[in-house]
């Protein structure tokens, strides 16, 4: 695989600004491609990603942009085909993470999980699809090792995941032939030293926890392979998921 596999092709990636979606981002632009990322309040930090891409001789902008809002979506996409001309990969990164005892979750944070994790993706992936139609595009979307596995303390996200990733499955059967569409579902990914990230480490098969790059690596690999690969959960998870 070249490093500029991309070379000629653009990339939009939702919660671009920092953590995952900036490995992502950077991994992208690295290979090629000239970026959009987009992000909600993080705006320093999407400008210094995009200045990260423009180091790789590539063409990148930060767009704000609430996914779970439908007109800031179609903004976002449109700024996107403004800036490139054409769209080819799409990754739906931009999520949140919540904890709380199922029993005690409200109505509220319930729906505020849900309209980020699946509501986002379905309008972004809506929105996009006519240019990644026209591009013979990929839509790489991020679930969650919880998605496959059910957390206690976590019911509304790894149901929210869960969704997302039957929604990559409806979404590879209806998009298809034109637009191949998989999802990548990592497991602990590490961003600090903590207490649990030791003793996840210890229970995974590969004796580590999984990083940042590791996430972009797969998402890489889905964008720039075979496109005969569509409607498939692949977890990066260091074989967490196995124990």
């Amino acid at each position: 695989m070249t490093t500029q596999i991309l070379r000629g092709k653009s990339a939009l990636v939702t919660g671009g600004a920092r953590r995952i979606g900036r490995e992502i981002a950077l991994a992208l632009g690295k290979a090629g491609a000239d970026v959009t990322i987009t992000y909600k309040a993080s705006g320093v930090e999407a400008g210094r990603t995009a200045r990260a891409i423009e180091d790789f001789g590539c063409r990148a902008q930060a767009v704000e942009c609430d996914v779970r809002s439908e007109a800031s979506v179609r903004a976002a996409v449109a700024a996107t085909i403004a800036f490139h001309g054409r769209l080819d990969v799409l990754v739906n990164n931009a999520a949140v993470f919540a904890s709380a005892p199922l029993e005690c979750i409200r109505l509220e944070q319930w729906d505020a999980v849900f309209e980020t994790n699946v509501r986002g993706p379905f309008l972004v992936a809506r929105e996009a699809l006519i240019h990644l139609r026209a591009a013979q595009g990929r839509i790489v979307n991020i679930g969650s090792l919880g998605g496959l596995h059910a957390w206690a303390g976590h019911a509304h996200y790894c149901a929210s995941k869960a969704s997302l990733h039957m929604l990559t499955q409806a979404m590879a059967k209806a998009f298809a032939p034109e637009v191949s569409v998989n999802c990548v579902a990592p497991g602990w990914i590490e961003m600090e030293e903590t207490d649990d990230a030791a003793r996840f480490a210890a229970k995974t098969p590969m004796r580590r926890n999984g990083r940042a790059e590791d996430v972009a690596g797969a998402v890489l690999f889905l964008a720039t392979g075979t496109k005969f690969v569509t409607g498939q959960i692949l977890t990066v998870d260091g074989g967490l998921g196995l124990t």
